[in-house]
């Protein structure tokens, strides 16, 4: 028999028994939809956010953090979790957690380090305009650098040596705040209200915007302030505490100077940092964080592919162990014909692969259509704010890949019950009734 012959016959094979091969199809289509689904997703959600780490810039920046701070962003302590440990004054202390004018001293002797200042941590109440009542919560940072790259639709971002305080706020608040459109509302002054943490006070600070931003993993939701916006909230939110309480923060950002930006550089300076004992972290750092955590999960929903795909391998076996009992008679007529061992072997494998390719175009024929469905949904509901995020990507190359690995375990699967036929004696077949 030649090789057409051969596939014509094993696919005409299946449908001896539709029931069993459809529902042994079937279980092989949930297991490659699942890994095909998962693998789509991871390559939308890391091409978005490789897209965004390429165009984050922040080149020569450092987010800097006492690693008890870091350590306990890390761990399960965070969320409440983790085992009941005894107290250690030299790590748990809250007072090793805050970051200090003495210590960014410190990061200044750094070889490599221009600039370190004091991250003030910042609390706006609300954001309001004069020509209206409403008020809406805000989440605001100082912005530490401008060689972070924030996508802008329309104006700029925040001009740090400016004298005149600025921010940059999210598009989503164009509309609340009564602008008819992101151009209208560039130039515009707003009010950003903070607490004072003694007297509980509330106080509003007037601020222009400087430009209306597009969403971003880079951006997080937040409102950028420049240096003088950031340093009067945080001098209000701070007035009457003594001064070795406002001189402490969590964080600090570094500039480093133009020859210590490659890669290279960039590690050895947080690789001394770490020996200092304070956690160093880039752009590319952060949003790679965000990255890790999508792996994750989609890790997680590949191995359940994987074990359907397992179970799609025991109905297989049972399937084609079905068809040797079956066609006993049928094999042996076969082998009496002068058909040898190893045609009837590449026979029944064929059977296996055939099951495998169905189940895996089909499977590849239904995450096409699931795809146009969710990237649909998706961008009119909870994407519609991140522009240019496809939920959902394939690749033609990790497609054929999974279509393969499903028809080869599909493989592995018949190749007991096509020994087991391969090995029939042909004049015992004849006589099996």
């Amino acid at each position: 028999m030649k090789l057409w012959d051969i596939i014509k016959t094993t696919n005409s094979n299946l449908l001896r028994n539709k029931g069993r091969s459809f529902l042994t199809i079937l279980a092989i289509l949930i297991g490659s939809f699942t890994i095909i689904m998962t693998t789509g997703i991871n390559t939308g959600v890391n091409g978005y956010i490789d897209r965004q780490m390429e165009s984050a810039g922040g080149e020569g920046y450092l987010e800097i953090m006492t690693s008890s701070v870091a350590d306990l962003a890390m761990s399960s302590d965070f969320m409440g979790g983790g085992d009941v440990k005894e107290y250690n004054p030299e790590k748990d202390s809250s007072a090793v957690q805050y970051i200090t004018n003495k210590d960014i001293e410190k990061m200044r002797q750094v070889k490599g380090v221009e600039s370190v200042k004091q991250f003030n941590a910042l609390q706006a109440e609300y954001i309001t305009r004069s020509s209206s009542a409403k008020k809406y919560a805000i989440q605001v940072s100082e912005m530490p650098t401008n060689s972070i790259n924030i996508d802008m639709a329309s104006g700029r971002i925040v001009n740090l040596s400016s004298d005149v305080p600025e921010i940059a706020i999210p598009d989503k608040f164009v509309s609340p705040l009564g602008f008819k459109n992101k151009d209208e509302a560039v130039g515009q002054k707003v009010k950003i209200a903070v607490m004072n943490q003694i007297t509980q006070r509330i106080t509003e600070h007037e601020v222009t915007i400087s430009g209306i931003m597009n969403a971003s993993v880079v951006g997080m939701g937040r409102s950028w302030l420049n240096t003088a916006a950031g340093t009067d909230l945080y001098n209000a939110m701070t007035a009457g505490l003594p001064a070795e309480y406002k001189d402490q923060s969590y964080f600090a950002v570094a500039q480093l100077e133009s020859g210590y930006t490659s890669n290279e550089k960039v590690q050895e300076i947080k690789d001394k940092f770490k020996d200092m004992g304070y956690t160093a972290m880039t752009v590319a750092d952060e949003v790679g964080m965000i990255k890790s955590f999508f792996d994750a999960i989609t890790t997680v929903l590949t191995i359940f592919g994987a074990i359907a795909l397992v179970a799609a391998s025991i109905g297989i076996v049972n399937t084609l162990f079905m068809a040797v009992q079956e066609r006993t008679r049928e094999i042996g007529l076969m082998k009496a014909m002068g058909l040898g061992k190893g045609k009837i072997f590449t026979m029944f494998s064929f059977e296996a692969i055939s099951l495998g390719f169905w189940g895996s175009a089909i499977g590849i024929g239904l995450a096409y259509v699931a795809r146009a469905i969710a990237n649909s949904l998706a961008s009119q509901t909870f994407l519609k704010d991140l522009p240019g995020f496809t939920l959902i990507e394939f690749n033609i190359i990790s497609l054929v890949t999974v279509a393969l690995i499903v028809m080869f375990i599909a493989f592995l699967a018949g190749t007991l019950p096509a020994r087991r036929a391969s090995k029939k004696d042909p004049i015992e077949a004849l006589r099996y009734e």
